[in-house]
């Protein structure tokens, strides 16, 4: 086991491998168990996301290394059970981080910013050193950042409404919006909702589109009214329409009058389908081009960064205007066949127009067994002049197709039921050390 010392915050969001090199998950946070003595907390183990999307528990004795690249695990045997703090435990990130705290003997304030674990020869890890920054007397200036030991800081141990979310925040960063999303559903309600308020809102609006429903609700509500409108601006239309069909009538129609018109317009379109159909799952802003558009033309929309996976695997053929709903539908072009053509090549001789389009009242079990029928990642949705408006992404029927808890962290294992695992890794045992 690697015995130098290990700062916490930069562990987050390390992949964790088992012995035979294979990714089981990420770290997210450490344990820490707190003693009836002033000694510092021992951490027992640190927390792992893994890619069934739980978080489970990784006693300190099971790593054969931490170093800044990895951490990897002496055996491949992991216990399954989810992660739940017990009562004289803290998570180090969570808890720790931003804390506002007090140095003895100077009685000078300041803010945690990392924390550092050690070993002692019996191979008992424990936190020994605080990294805390003081306040700048000059405003253009960073304040001094100073190691200490652990007896060294008052406040670490306590309510948290001395807790900012700087440090945090700058953890999170490092995630995916859906990680981030895990995240917060492991925070109080009150440190949830200061670190989705201090998201930007690009960030926010990703990380709610990973949240269950009433998550999305809560966390939408504690913010004013404007920014919240900001908020589903930044939204996908499909899960800014998914989100307001949650709120009252009123609350609905209030942010949707805050909106920019541009914006509100497609998705009070998308809140007039009938749940359950292709229009109400459907994105209205696929990748539209007309058929004098070239191939170098339609590659060089679907490498744009901010398009998701499914939308960008195929371009929709239609007669202008481009915007939803479009002129004539005339059919779509994979993004594989595009590869396959000269970059001069003209995508109007190349379009795919032998599979009928989905019509937005399409149940979604028919939109299913179509796109598994064909091989699709996505489907044109028409209206009855056959112009389009829309298009369903497999992303979309998975996301209905589940249960509606599914996103939720707090719904229990189903009993009698495997939990999907990684390779080496067995079903649950009592949470040891051994």
């Amino acid at each position: 086991m690697t015995t130098a010392r290990v700062y916490i915050a930069r562990l987050a969001g390390l992949p964790v491998y088992d012995p035979n090199g294979d990714q089981v998950g990420r770290i997210r946070d450490a344990v820490a168990r707190l003693r009836t003595t002033n000694r510092p907390p021992q951490v027992v183990g640190l927390v792992a996301e893994m890619t069934v999307r739980r978080r489970i528990f990784l006693p300190m004795g099971r790593f054969t290394s931490i170093d800044a690249d990895a951490v990897v695990l002496s055996t491949g045997t992991l216990n399954l059970r989810r992660f739940e703090k017990r009562p004289n435990e803290l998570l180090v990130l969570e808890d720790l981080l931003d804390r506002r705290v007090t140095i003895l003997p100077e009685e000078t304030p300041g803010v945690v910013v990392d924390l550092a674990m050690e070993t002692n020869r019996t191979g008992e890890w424990s936190l020994v050193k605080v990294a805390v920054r003081q306040p700048s007397r000059r405003l253009t200036r960073r304040g001094q950042l100073v190691e200490l030991e652990w007896d060294r800081v008052r406040g670490l141990i306590g309510l948290t409404d001395t807790q900012g979310t700087a440090g945090l925040l700058a953890v999170l960063e490092q995630m995916r919006p859906a990680d981030v999303a895990n995240a917060l559903q492991e925070m109080s309600d009150t440190r949830r909702n200061e670190v989705a308020a201090a998201l930007d809102d690009e960030r926010l609006a990703d990380v709610l589109s990973e949240l269950p429903e009433h998550d999305q609700v809560e966390i939408l509500a504690v913010l004013d009214q404007e920014r919240a409108a900001d908020i589903l601006e930044e939204m996908d239309a499909d899960d800014a329409a998914d989100l307001l069909g949650e709120l009252s009538g009123p609350d609905r129609q209030a942010l949707l009058d805050l909106m920019e018109p541009d914006e509100a317009e497609p998705v009070r379109q998308l809140l007039k389908y009938t749940a359950g159909t292709a229009g109400s799952v459907m994105t209205s802003e696929p990748v539209i081009l007309t058929p004098d558009a070239t191939v170098a033309d339609a590659l060089a929309r679907i490498r744009e960064p901010q398009l998701p996976p499914a939308v960008a695997a195929q371009v929709f053929v239609a007669r202008a205007p481009m915007a939803t709903p479009t002129g004539r539908y005339l059919g779509m072009v994979h993004f594989q066949k595009l590869l396959r053509e000269p970059p001069s090549e003209i995508i109007g001789g190349v379009v795919d127009s032998g599979i009928n389009p989905l019509r937005p009242e399409t149940p979604l079990i028919e939109v299913t067994r179509r796109m598994a029928m064909y091989d699709l990642v996505a489907m044109p949705v028409v209206d009855a002049n056959n112009r389009l408006v829309g298009a369903v992404t497999v992303d979309d029927v998975l996301d209905h197709s589940l249960p509606p808890d599914w996103r939720d962290r707090d719904v229990p294992d189903e009993p009698g039921v495997p939990v999907p695992a990684p390779p080496h890794v067995v079903p649950p045992r009592d949470r040891t050390d051994g």
